[in-house]
């Protein structure tokens, strides 16, 4: 049974992938806060379906971009799980997995964008070809910059619909998809290291 989880977005998002398809998912009710809403919704989602987490045999892990916090409580997570279980840890960029769904679901039948928050008035952005595949990307940049009149998935395109009027799809990843993503080998697979795109912004000090 495959564990999936997204924490690239203020939305905690954790789902279960059995041999067949998603059989359990739930979102987090409250924003941010991911390092207290992430391990109780993983026992959530796992005595849904009465399962343990010895009854895991992978996790699959939203390796962003996104912000610094949440991606760190998301890909530590997953590699403690992997470390203890004893069980491989899988990690895809954010962006690819909603290429994923917003192809499989027919709400993109040609190439389009996805664009995602990246706070500071700036968005994550990648481009794909209409099978998904990732052409571009990922940057980020300030919307203006980026602007695009073709179709956007993603919560950039609803944050700044002057630079994206064409929002089409999904805003935020879902983890069921992740795993769906993950489990059919739909995008490229990571390390489960985090793929930030620019500078945190509390950095130490230099020495005197």
């Amino acid at each position: 049974m495959l564990l999936a989880f997204d924490t690239a977005t203020p939305q905690v998002s954790v789902a279960l992938y059995d041999d067949t398809d998603v059989v359990a998912e739930l979102v987090s009710e409250r924003a941010m806060n991911h390092g207290e809403q992430l391990a109780p919704l993983i026992d959530r989602v796992l005595r849904t379906v009465s399962a343990e987490r010895h009854d895991l045999t992978a996790v699959a892990v939203g390796a962003g971009p996104g912000p610094f916090t949440g991606l760190r409580v998301g890909l530590v997570t997953a590699r403690t799980l992997g470390y203890a279980l004893e069980i491989p840890v899988y990690a895809v960029c954010t962006l690819d997995v909603l290429a994923v769904e917003a192809v499989e679901t027919g709400a993109v039948t040609g190439p389009f964008t996805v664009a995602t928050d990246a706070r500071r008035k700036e968005v994550y952005l990648a481009t794909y070809s209409d099978s998904g595949e990732r052409l571009t990307g990922p940057v980020v940049d300030k919307p203006a910059t980026l602007a695009t009149d073709g179709p956007v998935v993603g919560e950039g395109a609803l944050l700044y619909p002057d630079a994206f009027p064409t929002a089409v799809g999904p805003g935020r990843p879902s983890a069921g998809w992740l795993a769906r993503t993950v489990a059919e080998e739909r995008a490229e697979l990571l390390d489960a290291e985090p793929l930030y795109l620019r500078r945190p912004d509390a950095v130490a000090r230099p020495a005197r």
